[in-house]
């Protein structure tokens, strides 16, 4: 998943609206989605444990 997070970045930075967003932006945004996702796989994985 992690992967693909990086990937669509690479992609929207080549190609699309995020290569006319400042770099700083860009980095903090991937964060947050990276951190949702993370948190959302482990909050996924918990429920079905259970």
């Amino acid at each position: 998943m992690l992967f693909l997070v990086a990937a669509l970045l690479l992609l929207g930075v080549l190609l699309g609206t995020v290569a006319h967003a400042p770099l700083a932006f860009t980095v903090a945004a991937a964060a947050v989605i990276a951190a949702w996702l993370g948190i959302f796989a482990a909050r996924e994985r918990r429920a079905r444990r259970h």
